[in-house]
């Protein structure tokens, strides 16, 4: 199954409603709902885990120069407790994938050509990192720099020796190693661009020979820009040749914004998170050390997303989370604390009923 395309279909169903920055933000939405349960289990875990602190530390310094006894002692701890210490990371454990499928999504040649110059707000292109060089695509002229790799679409229009038809949307089976510019090219001159059929398409050696022209979309993977090229059979070898001109690296500081946004959600996220444990008696230790992260969390990100390039509309997926995530801990905390008032509410009656049975019977 071709996940990209997929996601892709669904960001399409998404953006009826008002273009592809609301289909990001839906998706995130549908997903944090989707993993909502998770997410309660991850609140409880951490408030569980930060209330029995003190009895695992305990645990920990009772057993500390016997390591199989203490594993023992702490697996019998969680046992006893119903605490398994892996549920509070279970639900980032999924939400990696999805991360690293949207990333992958907005990079890819099918989302810039249907929807990478799509604007939202002040973000002007979706698919734009903090520094690229932009192109216009489908101009003729290829805006290029020196060291730019190429990739071509994902399907391509074959012409075959004695067909009077071509075949359409004929799949390319590599598209990162489809298409080559041949030689060296200096950009503002003519490139030279080969059509590797082995790595394009998976017909057999007979089939291969027969093709004398191939129309497909190339992308600059460094600029984005998209030129749709006809690659004709030269010398048993498919090639085409376009002009091109040279681009230089813009800085985009509607994406750099967009990273300051996502701190400063990342930061209100774990603000909310430290709130709910506020009314928890913590070990003085760890909840310094829990202050360092969460201080120390969304600055390294931050500074990570600055260097490598992290796509606007990824930024703004992640954004949405962490706005969904504050909400989240908010009305979940108020679940927990109500939960905890009852079982309080509970308890106290079961000591009174208790207290009135021995009155009685004295």
């Amino acid at each position: 199954m071709d996940f990209t395309t997929l996601t892709i279909d669904i960001l399409k169903a998404l953006s009826i409603v008002g273009g592809y920055g609301i289909g990001i933000i839906l998706l995130t939405i549908i997903v944090r709902a989707a993993m909502w349960p998770l997410g309660v289990s991850q609140q409880r875990s951490m408030r569980t885990m930060q209330m029995l602190q003190p009895k695992m530390k305990a645990i920990q310094e009772r057993y500390k120069s016997n390591p199989q006894m203490m594993q023992q002692k702490m697996m019998e701890f969680y046992k006893e407790h119903k605490f398994n210490p892996m549920a509070g990371c279970f639900p980032l454990l999924i939400q990696m994938p999805i991360f690293i499928l949207l990333y992958s999504t907005l990079m890819s040649p099918q989302f810039i050509q249907i929807a990478g110059d799509s604007k939202f707000l002040f973000i002007n292109r979706l698919d734009a990192t903090m520094k690229t060089s932009a192109g216009v695509s489908n101009d003729g002229v290829f805006g290029v720099s020196k060291h730019d790799s190429f990739m071509t679409g994902k399907t391509a229009t074959v012409y075959f020796d004695g067909q009077n038809e071509p075949r359409l949307n004929v799949k390319i089976k590599k598209p990162n190693k489809a298409v080559e510019v041949q030689g060296d090219f200096t950009p503002g001159e003519n490139a030279d661009f080969k059509l590797n059929l082995d790595d394009a398409f998976n017909y057999k050696f007979d089939e291969l020979v027969k093709i004398n022209k191939v129309k497909v979309a190339v992308t600059d993977v460094q600029t984005k820009e998209v030129e749709t090229m006809t690659f004709t059979k030269q010398d048993g070898i498919l090639r085409t040749n376009i002009l091109t001109k040279e681009v230089k690296t813009s800085f985009h500081w509607d994406v750099f914004a967009l990273l300051i946004l996502f701190i400063i959600t990342m930061v209100m996220s774990q603000k909310a998170m430290m709130a709910m444990n506020k009314n928890v008696n913590q070990d003085p230790a760890q909840a310094a050390m829990q202050k360092s992260m969460n201080t120390f969390m969304p600055l390294m990100l931050g500074f990570t997303f600055f260097i490598i390039p992290i796509p606007a509309g990824v930024l703004l997926y992640l954004v949405s989370s962490n706005c969904f995530q504050v909400l989240q801990t908010v009305v979940i905390n108020k679940q927990l604390e109500l939960e905890d008032a009852q079982k309080e509410n509970k308890v106290s009656d079961v000591d009174l009923a208790n207290a009135k049975q021995i009155k009685e019977k004295e």
